[in-house]
């Protein structure tokens, strides 16, 4: 069952991606030959007007295969065809439904159980939090620079910036305030500290201020999503610490069995449109990186093309779309072997 929830939470998250490209193909008079879901084999599909519809046997990724787009047309209404603005707002379109889906489900979320407000319900004795005079009660609105609207957005800014200082600006009785706490590295956890314990509660507000919180909770993920990365190129994380579809498969499992058995099926429903919204804004995020084969390379070339005035080569073009799919590959078979290793551990 866990496997199949999966499955459905990944087809989902793939199928709205792709349904940008087909919608802005679509709006712009781009013919689309096919819009599918997996790779492979097709199980079942149908034609409507020139656009086969269909599902494949590899469940994992999908297409809006567009005609012209990977090889010459001299078709009008072929994506090469169209003006660099109308290119450009298709291969965005993409990666930007994601961030809408993933406000979707964490409105959805929000307005269910509310949301974390970064209020401390107190401090460690001995740490940076009581000797800088923070209390129970206050409501922290920024760290050095980065605005701070959840507490787990504490958290994570504290994972991110290792045993460094921090000036903290907090809310107290309508007064700001503003400290610099210095972490203590703390022996039994093995983790630089500041001393802050967090709020356990939730709070919920009316419909808009959910969908103004549910924009802060895509930015939250996006902001986790290139944090990471920039620790994975400067060394603070490795390739080993990445995780694949298997991976995400078993955590996934693991938090829905879990929340069944601990919370019932609507806690366990809850969560798994959590884990929707860390991988849609996670996708989006990774598709507009500017690697070759991603939708963030191919907008490297049409914004090129629009400096220049005039199209890339479009053999040059293939050739390194070609290499980044190469490197893909190999990057996705490297996390696969290592999500199938750690799972015998």
């Amino acid at each position: 069952m866990k496997i199949i929830i999966a499955i459905l939470i990944f087809s989902i998250i793939i199928l709205f991606h792709e349904l940008g490209h087909f919608l802005l193909a679509k709006a712009n008079g781009i013919q689309v030959n096919e819009f599918c879901l997996g790779f492979g084999p097709t199980l079942v599909g149908f034609t409507k007007g020139e656009t086969k519809y269909s599902i494949k046997l590899l469940p994992f990724g999908g297409a809006c295969v567009m005609e012209g787009e990977d090889e010459a047309s001299d078709n009008p209404r072929a994506f090469p065809n169209k003006s660099v603005w109308a290119r450009i707002s298709v291969v965005f379109a993409g990666p930007f439904f994601n961030f809408i889906m993933a406000f979707i489900f964490a409105f959805i979320i929000i307005c269910s159980i509310g949301y974390d407000k970064p209020t401390i319900s107190g401090v460690i004795p001995g740490y940076a939090a009581e000797e800088a005079g923070l209390a129970e009660g206050d409501t922290i609105v920024k760290m050095n620079h980065f605005k701070v609207h959840f507490y787990k957005e504490v958290s994570a800014y504290s994972m991110f910036h290792v045993g460094e200082p921090v000036d903290i600006t907090y809310l107290r009785d309508g007064e700001i305030y503003t400290v610099t706490l210095t972490p203590k590295y703390d022996e039994e956890t093995g983790r630089y500290l500041y001393g802050l314990i967090g709020n356990s509660e939730y709070t919920k507000g009316n419909v808009l201020d959910s969908a103004i919180n549910a924009c802060y909770e895509v930015r939250y993920f996006i902001y986790t999503t290139l944090q990471s990365l920039k620790m994975l190129f400067t060394g603070g994380a490795s390739v080993n610490d990445l995780s694949g579809p298997v991976g995400i498969v078993s955590v996934m499992g693991d938090v829905y069995e879990e929340s069944v058995t601990n919370d019932g099926y609507f806690y366990a429903f809850l969560n798994m449109l959590y884990f929707a919204v860390l991988l849609s804004a996670n996708l989006g995020v990774m598709n507009l990186l500017p690697l070759p084969a991603l939708d963030g390379g191919r907008l490297v070339f049409l914004i090129v093309e629009v400096i220049r005035g005039r199209r890339v080569d479009p053999e040059k073009e293939g050739y390194v779309n070609l290499i980044g799919i190469v490197l893909l590959m190999g990057l996705m078979v490297l996390v696969m072997f290592n999500d199938i290793r750690k799972l015998f551990i």
